[in-house]
């Protein structure tokens, strides 16, 4: 099982390794990309360098903590769209029959198929978000906290994208309310914690999980604490095992349907 593991583990990474290849084929474009990205996350902080120019203080967060969150929910985002840029487009890929290709090759369909392609603008967003941490403030402990959690929130976001895709094993076509969460995950993750209230902060620890992702772990970079630590990497690791689960649930029906189709066309 192990040796299993590691030999997924190789083909993903050379997955990866390839589809970097593939778009560095124009190296100018893939420059480009990045660059431009630095440049529009950065141009969205001046809205709160106005906002902290008349408060000291906004939903609890200081200026440099708004900082944090900024790069935290820009690391996530480019772990997520970089190394699995392929998950957010899995609802498509069921519906087209895009999925076949990796249910009949010897590894693991999903991490193959999520693993498939990336998106070389999102290389930006991680570099931004070291830019952001450099600014609040670097040190090897805030460091590996941060590095920790831009991986645990991003393999968040990309299974809540796999969770929701996946409910077109069984609804169809999702591909509006899988692109709706994943934006309300995106767009809630960029402000301060402390502006929600009531039900949307209950929304922000279940159904759109970045409170696991991005607010607790501002607080334990901010101020460590081992229970929050301990607790942000238990969901992260429940919601990967989940996404696995579901999808491979919902498999199981797309798999029937397929023999099923066969079938029928035998009989034709």
């Amino acid at each position: 099982m192990l040796t299993e593991a590691k030999n997924q583990i190789k083909i993903s990474f050379l997955s990866i390794k390839y589809a970097i290849e593939r778009e560095m084929l124009n190296k100018v474009t893939f420059l480009s990309n990045i660059i431009f990205m630095i440049l529009n996350d950065a141009s969205m902080i001046i809205q709160w360098i106005i906002l902290y120019s008349l408060k000291d203080n906004v939903g609890g967060y200081t200026f440099k903590q708004i900082l944090l969150l900024w790069g935290l929910s820009a690391g996530t985002f480019g772990i997520s769209h970089f190394f699995f840029k392929a998950a957010h487009s899995l609802s498509d890929a069921i519906n087209t029959g895009k999925l076949d290709n990796y249910l009949i090759q010897p590894k693991n369909a999903l991490i193959s198929y999520v693993t498939s392609s990336v998106e070389v603008s999102a290389i930006g967003d991680i570099l931004y978000a070291y830019i952001m941490l450099f600014f609040y403030g670097i040190t090897p402990v805030s460091l590996l906290l941060f590095t920790f959690f831009t991986i645990t929130g991003g393999l968040i976001l990309t299974s809540m994208s796999i969770i929701f895709s996946s409910l077109s094993f069984w609804f169809g076509k999702v591909d509006a309310l899988s692109d709706t969460m994943n934006n309300m995950m995106i767009n809630f993750s960029i402000y301060p914690e402390g502006i929600f209230n009531g039900i949307i902060k209950v929304l922000f620890y279940t159904i759109i999980p970045i409170g696991f992702a991005n607010y607790l772990p501002i607080q334990i970079i901010t101020k460590f604490n081992l229970n929050y630590f301990l607790i942000t990497t238990t969901v992260t690791i429940i919601i990967v095992s989940l996404s696995f689960k579901i999808f491979y649930q919902g498999l199981k029906k797309y798999s029937s349907m397929i023999l099923k189709s066969k079938y029928d066309r035998a009989i034709i």
